[in-house]
């Protein structure tokens, strides 16, 4: 283990920042996952399952269940990178104390609000997509309307009445669809108010129909007033909107709609436990929407800790509806897990892996700041054994907290280029500058370890 380390593909300095920073400061950068994935092949293979299930017309729904810092966050935004690129809409919410599942204060519909303000595409990967889809929806009306004209016309020519074609083309079926569903009657009004606004240019009334769909109307009064519309988007509501807005996404192009909603444990959080049980029952209509059927092209992932989960006093298996479909059978085991259960729970990384990852990541900073990178493997075995080796490291050290420490190590050995980085890490005094050591005017000068 002397070698130097490989060489990593070339980071654009722009992603390398956000990288960096991120992971530094404890959270998961929202561009670059590809350069720095490792491991989780299993629960992404579960995941990419769900995925063409969601294309074909079905729905799913999963918790992934991980403590701090074990990965979680940084799965879901894996999804949802893969998820946009193979042509699905993602729209992702962190909850809090103003952002429940229900509410009744407004805490549902905020959700709702920030998923949409999240909706993400290929195109659109940092959010705010809902105008550029509404007007992919539009065009490819217009496209069917303007071919279904050309077959009339040429039914006509050959002797054929015309409009006896057939009217159910894909777009409309999939409308009259909508409409059947509940609420789907005022979805398609505003839609068709929304399409209507664009052939005539009128600006102010897209603007209202966006209004509505962002769920942003107070009171059905000014909805009627503004829209013509008797019905809004409350938090009494606001997923059966997400169910319509997943089958409406298909007739603008995509494959489905995909939810990740992360930060459970604010609903263990939750003091009032009727208030924590009716937002419960909302997971659990979630949950067997999705099972049974009742929703189409769409996925829904939701995050949190073992304690968010499993607790039976405060978490969701305080739900006695939700812990009898959700505890794991009799059968599966440690090193033989059920990838196709709703709940993933997720395993440390191996060493293995952690040594890939900081490889990854000493690749980035030195093209990042501009250095050479003369890091060998025995650097980073070093590294790790240290780190591992801190008391209680087996059942509370987590990949976030590895992470920033060897970020922290490189920005010091980058800052300090006379110190010497075995004494460092022996010290055990990493993450911290040794104000003995000789220091540089030039922060990020070439440095060799």
């Amino acid at each position: 283990m002397t070698d130097q380390i490989t060489t990593a593909p070339r980071v654009p300095k722009r992603v390398a920042a956000v990288i960096l920073n991120s992971l530094k400061g404890g959270v998961v950068p929202r561009i670059g996952l590809p350069y720095i994935t490792v491991g989780r092949e299993f629960e992404i293979q579960a995941l990419l399952t769900d995925l063409s299930l969601i294309s074909d017309g079905g729905a799913s729904f999963r918790f992934l269940v991980g403590r701090y810092g074990a990965g979680k966050s940084f799965l879901l935004q894996t999804i949802r990178t893969h998820a946009m690129g193979e042509g699905f809409v993602v729209a992702d919410a962190d909850l809090s104390p103003e952002r429940r599942l229900q509410g009744g204060q407004g805490q549902g519909l905020a959700t709702y609000r920030e998923l949409v303000r999240n909706l993400s595409t290929k195109t659109r990967p940092e959010g705010g997509a809902l105008n550029l889809i509404l007007d992919r929806w539009v065009q490819n009306l217009e496209a069917e309307d303007a071919s279904r004209e050309d077959m009339s016309k040429g039914d006509v020519s050959n002797g054929h009445v015309a409009g006896s074609t057939p009217a159910g083309t894909p777009i409309r079926a999939q409308f009259a669809a909508i409409e059947e569903m509940v609420h789907g009657y005022e979805f398609s009004r505003v839609l068709g108010i929304y399409r209507n606004a664009v052939s005539t240019g009128d600006e102010e009334t897209k603007a209202l129909a966006v209004k509505w769909l962002r769920g942003e109307y107070r009171t059905k009064t000014e909805a009627r007033s503004e829209l013509g519309v008797t019905a809004i988007i409350d938090d009494d509501t606001w997923y059966d909107y997400v169910k319509l807005l997943a089958r409406f996404l298909t007739g603008a192009g995509y494959k489905g709609l995909l939810v990740l909603i992360d930060e459970l444990v604010n609903l263990y959080k939750i003091p009032n436990a009727v208030t924590r049980q009716y937002n419960y029952e909302k997971i659990l209509q979630m949950y067997n929407d999705t099972l049974q059927g009742k929703a189409h092209h769409l996925g829904i992932i939701m995050g949190g800790t073992p304690t968010s989960i499993e607790d039976r006093r405060r978490g969701v298996f305080s739900y006695e509806a939700l812990r009898s479909r959700l505890t794991q059978g009799r059968f599966a085991r440690e090193g033989m897990r059920d990838m196709l259960a709703p709940i993933i729970r997720l395993q440390p990384l191996t060493y293995e892996e952690l040594l890939v990852l900081i490889e990854k990541i000493a690749q980035i900073h030195a093209g990042y700041f501009g250095y050479t990178c003369t890091l060998r493997d025995a650097d980073l075995v070093e590294f790790l054994t240290i780190e591992f080796g801190r008391v209680g490291a087996e059942t509370h050290l987590t990949p976030r907290e590895v992470i920033r420490d060897f970020i922290e190590l490189l920005d010091i050995m980058c800052q300090n280029p006379n110190t010497d980085l075995h004494e460092l890490m022996a010290s055990g005094t990493v993450g911290v500058a040794d104000a003995s050591a000789p220091s540089n005017t030039t922060p990020f000068a070439e440095f060799t370890i």
